[in-house]
């Protein structure tokens, strides 16, 4: 029987790893017939087409949704407008710029300076909870963690935190091809809002510049040049939203694997060396970005399968990173895992450009709760969210 499945299935959603061991032993370049999409879940595959020049960036003028409303003559929307500006959607040269402009801020000693402040933040988090002896490490410490940082990196009030979590958490739900017709309106007013918050913001910086990101990338120059207003606004954007959903999965997911793994977070208890490469290992166990999108710029050929000019393909990176051909016994956690090169993050000129702070993120949650709370548990069953592209939690209730 041909594989088939079901990508909002919650028995899927649960653990899809099963179907993706199926689909690589046996259709590895699958085709999807609802989104004409091809469907990659080899590890060599899924790490070629990452770095291969025929492939292009995958944008909202390539959604059938988006380029019908452009051939009627309407309006794609705001979220359509702000993500032809950003960095996982754009090709160089506009691609080369724009990094070499923003990844100033996410170099190793930019995010090395931040480690204090995560850890106090993360401190604060298990603090409120403590005595309590339960939280939703989602509600709790996920979401709240990364967007705090994000938001503080900017110079947002900590009274706008909420706001800007809601928006981030919006504009995910609508980049999701699963759920693009239904959440799009949304997601553009979500983007509207955060458009006016942040022009209102820009104006301010540009009276009395501050030593945040934000002044930073309203003077950012590369070779004489300098970010347009639309640029500007569009990168904000996207580093609240890239900055805020990778992570919160990324540490959701973490803790929930070594909830259901309890040797490995003993292991990790006795030895918090361990952390670095167990952050590692969570990445590559349950990627919290479990795929990116491609366009074929030229035909090609991946495995039996000859793509066309113009047709999408999903690099399925949760996949890639369970592949027994790369690593050895995939489905087992391994926190101490060597030989872990991942694709969690992506690869070529799309790497992910705050990966470095994720990783530090999840570092600081992960340890400090391994530390804090030795004995916690799961007090219920974990929600999952019902998305594709992204693999994350809406609740993680736990007891120590």
């Amino acid at each position: 029987m041909p594989v088939a499945f079901d990508p909002l299935d919650p028995e899927f959603r649960a653990d899809p790893y099963p179907t993706y061991h199926r689909l690589r032993a046996e259709d590895p370049v699958h085709f999807l017939e609802f989104g004409d999409f091809f469907f990659l879940t080899r590890y060599a595959d899924v790490a070629g087409a990452l770095d291969d020049p025929r492939l292009g960036a995958f944008s909202f003028d390539t959604m059938r949704v988006f380029t019908v409303a452009e051939a009627a003559g309407d309006d794609p929307g705001a979220l359509a407008r702000a993500l032809k500006h950003w960095l996982v959607v754009t090709d160089p040269p506009a691609h080369t710029r724009l990094r070499a402009l923003v990844a100033k801020a996410f170099t190793s000693r930019a995010v090395d300076v931040l480690r204090p402040r995560i850890d106090a933040l993360v401190a604060s988090c298990l603090d409120a909870v403590a005595e309590a002896g339960r939280m939703d490490v989602m509600t709790d410490l996920a979401r709240v963690l990364p967007v705090v940082v994000i938001a503080e990196l900017l110079g947002v009030p900590s009274a706008d935190h909420g706001r800007f979590r809601e928006w981030s958490q919006r504009i995910a739900l609508a980049l999701d091809p699963m759920y693009v017709f239904t959440a799009r309106e949304e997601g553009d007013r979500a983007v509207v809002e955060l458009t006016a918050y942040l022009e209102d913001a820009v104006t301010a910086r540009r009276r009395q510049p501050a030593a945040d990101l934000l002044s930073a990338l309203v003077a950012a120059e590369e070779a004489g040049d300098r970010l347009s207003a639309e640029e500007l606004i569009a990168t904000v954007v996207m580093l609240l939203f890239a900055g805020n959903e990778t992570t919160s999965n990324l540490i959701g997911n973490g803790m929930l694997a070594l909830l259901r793994h309890p040797g490995e977070m003993a292991r990790l208890a006795r030895d918090p060396t361990l952390v670095r490469s167990a952050v590692e290992e969570l990445l590559r166990y349950d990627s919290p970005v479990q795929s990116v999108v491609r366009v074929a710029h030229a035909e090609l050929r991946i495995g039996d399968k000859t793509v066309r000019p113009g047709q999408r393909i999903i690099l399925n990176l949760g996949a890639a990173n369970r592949d027994p051909a790369r690593f050895r016994d995939p489905d087992r956690l391994d926190v101490g895992r060597q030989d872990n090169r991942h694709l969690a993050f992506g690869a070529g000129i799309h790497f992910c450009v705050g990966a470095q702070l994720a990783r530090v993120e999840a570092a600081a949650a992960t340890g400090a709760m391994v530390r804090r709370f030795p004995g916690m548990r799961l007090a219920s069953a974990p929600e999952r969210r019902p998305t594709l592209l992204l693999r994350g939690l809406d609740r993680l209730p736990i007891e120590f």
